[in-house]
């Protein structure tokens, strides 16, 4: 056969092998024999082999699974893959929606299936997947290719070749794949899986893709994060579209006008769920126009358009043995259930958060008492109820501690909190826990520097806060517990590492009160530099559009602090990196602000409002007299009639292109 011939061979192969995929794994209708099929594969292989020119990253043989991993890589979201709010009732859901009416008006909603699985970014360029990413903190994931290519139900080519799609899923484990996991686990000696979404996070996390290739995952799409080549105006014709682009997407979905059906087909599927052969936890319920989307916008932490309905958690009864108070790393002091080991939602649940006085106080719950108990959100074991029935009269009441149990300093409850805080300024938990959240993943990521260690550098008194880890040699660590030279050797090169981790990292890990690792992104990008975040006033720090007044107030008086003044120049001595290199390309859009709406042909909202900033602009969310451009696309709308009214110039899409040129 000539290369000629091959190439052609090849490309018919290829093209029937992915809609035999397809027909199997998407639409659950095959319409070929498994021989026949794997007849196909191997005259693809074969070719492949003899001609390896002709091998693409698309082919179907490329599914098996490559080489082993080393490590996962990182991959840095385009668009921040936000989080959803979370629903409980329908009180929160007409809430919701008063909220969303408050902003735009008569609106309709899209309701789907909440998938229990990984969320998962997926990367096509040229109508070719290229990248898949974990959500991990929602600005920075880890790069999981290779393992998504063994799933099936992802498309490895598009059905239409669009300059570039970048779409958002949920990778999964259907019920009957699950079952014989833990069959098979079990009876080579392994660990089981408590649930699928922990068996379909941990098949994608595997270091060598044959072992992912082996779990049978699936995948289903749900939205659309950046695109060029088309556009949709709706929630609902974005999943009709990544449908007929050769996606997998979830054929339950419905739309409606108001919000007490939406409310109704959120309390239908609560029993429906389990007619299913994959895991729900719960609803998503979306605004369905993306004008509407845009006009609501989001937080630091979520859309204001989409909220998640989570099903009623399975509730089970156990004994309260103890309660014990735990202090963190703010100085809150939190009761905690000690209790009778029980089975809950296919995990042993041992203790439980009692949160606060007023909540043991509220439910009357005393130690010895019998309750139930769930999972908040099927996560977080929580204490709902006594079962009165059964108390006998022996139980004990609790009462908060009026010292610290970690330093015995005295403890105090501020008039307009519920908990209870350790006034010790030296409270050796407060410096713990502050100092395990430092070196935490999404903070100083520092590997090797978990609880067990952090407790011996305090202990042998080699560290009193977390600056202290950066003056930390070999020599120091090698007499400790379970710590030879290698281990040693190993911490200190990651302590050393943490130091280039960057401006957006660090914020978070200083911990300070409402920051979490989304705002300590927002506020590198602002600022820059900490010198500028530790001098900004509440002003300055409200005139970013994320940033509220709580987390105004908690920064400004977190810096007015002397001891934290004191950290940071520790930090600077040590060599940590305290700025953030700037991404300006150019001046072209100094001083200007630009408004952005309606859907663009080209590029995403999120990826023109990069542009902005990196040519020295201000992207903004609203029209006013100030703005000094309105990019305005398809679908455009109260923007831009506000920005007619005002007289503000409108441009197209390829008009400000040539801006920046």
């Amino acid at each position: 056969m000539s290369q000629e011939d091959a190439t052609k061979r090849c490309t018919e192969l290829r093209r029937a092998i992915e809609a035999h995929n397809y027909n199997y794994y998407v639409l659950d209708e095959p319409n070929i024999s498994d021989a026949k099929y794997d007849q196909l594969m191997r005259e693809l292989q074969q070719l492949e082999a003899e001609y390896p020119q002709l091998l693409t990253a698309d082919s179907p043989t490329q599914r098996v699974g490559g080489m082993p991993l080393k490590e996962f890589g990182t991959v840095h979201h385009t668009v921040p893959l936000l989080s959803l709010g979370n629903a409980f009732d329908a009180a929160d859901l007409r809430d919701f929606d008063r909220r969303v009416r408050e902003v735009v008006g008569a609106v309709e909603y899209v309701v789907e299936l909440k998938i229990d699985g990984l969320t998962v970014a997926l990367t096509y360029i040229d109508g070719v997947f290229t990248q898949a990413a974990t959500r991990g903190d929602g600005v920075t994931g880890e790069d999981i290719t290779q393992n998504m290519k063994t799933v099936h139900s992802m498309p490895l080519r598009l059905k239409h070749a669009l300059p570039r799609l970048e779409v958002r899923g949920e990778a999964y484990m259907p019920k009957h794949s699950f079952v014989k996991l833990n069959q098979e686990r079990e009876e080579n000696g392994e660990a089981t899986f408590a649930n699928p979404r922990n068996a379909a996070a941990g098949s994608l996390r595997q270091l060598d893709p044959k072992v992912t290739a082996q779990r049978s995952l699936k995948l289903f799409t749900y939205n659309i994060i950046s695109q060029a080549g088309a556009s949709v105006a709706s929630q609902s014709e974005a999943l009709r579209f990544l449908a007929e682009q050769g996606f997998t997407v979830n054929d339950q979905f419905k739309v409606f006008n108001d919000i007490e059906l939406v409310i109704a087909e959120c309390l239908a599927w609560v029993d429906k769920r389990h007619e299913l052969p994959f895991e729900i936890d719960g609803m998503v319920i979306k605004v369905n126009k993306v004008r509407d989307q845009e006009e609501l916008g989001e937080t630091a932490k979520s859309p204001r358009w989409a909220i998640a309905f989570k099903f009623p958690a399975q509730q089970e009864e156990t004994q309260i043995e103890d309660i014990f108070v735990r202090v963190g790393r703010t100085g809150v002091l939190t009761p905690t259930a000690v209790l009778t080991p029980v089975k809950v939602a296919g995990s042993t649940v041992s203790r439980a958060t009692l949160h606060n006085s007023d909540i043991i106080r509220e439910k009357d719950i005393r130690i010895g008492d019998y309750v139930l108990i769930q999972k908040a959100g099927d996560v977080i074991p929580e204490v709902v109820e006594v079962v009165l029935a059964k108390r006998t009269g022996a139980e004990k009441m609790f009462v908060m501690p009026t010292t610290c149990p970690e330093c015995h300093a005295a403890v105090v409850r501020l008039d307009n909190e519920a908990a209870h805080r350790c006034t010790g300024v030296f409270c050796p938990a407060k410096q713990r826990e502050g100092i395990i959240h430092f070196v935490s993943r999404d903070a100083m990521n520092i590997d090797g520097l978990g609880p067990a260690v952090v407790n011996q550098l305090l202990e042998s008194g080699l560290i009193t806060t977390a600056a202290d880890l950066y003056t930390l040699k070999v020599a120091d660590l090698v007499g400790l517990e379970r710590m030879g030279q290698k281990s040693a050797e190993n911490l200190v090169a990651a302590i050393s590492a943490s130091k280039q981790r960057g401006l957006a990292p660090l914020i978070f890990a200083l911990g300070i009160r409402h920051v979490g690792a989304r705002a300590g992104k927002l506020l590198a990008d602002h600022f820059k530099a900490m010198e500028a975040l530790r001098e900004a006033d509440e002003t300055a720090l409200l005139a970013i559009g994320e940033v509220g007044p709580a987390m105004a107030q908690s920064i400004v008086a977190y810096f007015a602090q002397p001891a934290s003044r004191e950290f940071i120049a520790k930090l600077s001595a040590a060599g940590v990196k305290l700025t953030q290199e700037s991404k300006l390309q150019s001046q072209a859009l100094a001083g200007m602000t630009i408004v952005i709406t309606g859907t663009l042909e080209r590029f995403g909202r999120k990826e023109i409002e990069a542009m902005v900033e990196a040519h020295g602009g201000k992207p903004s969310g609203s029209v006013s007299k100030k703005t000094n451009y309105v990019l305005a696309g398809e679908n455009a709308g109260s923007k831009l009639d506000k920005a007619r009214a005002l007289g503000v110039p409108i441009i197209s899409e390829a008009e400000f292109l040539a801006m920046l040129e």
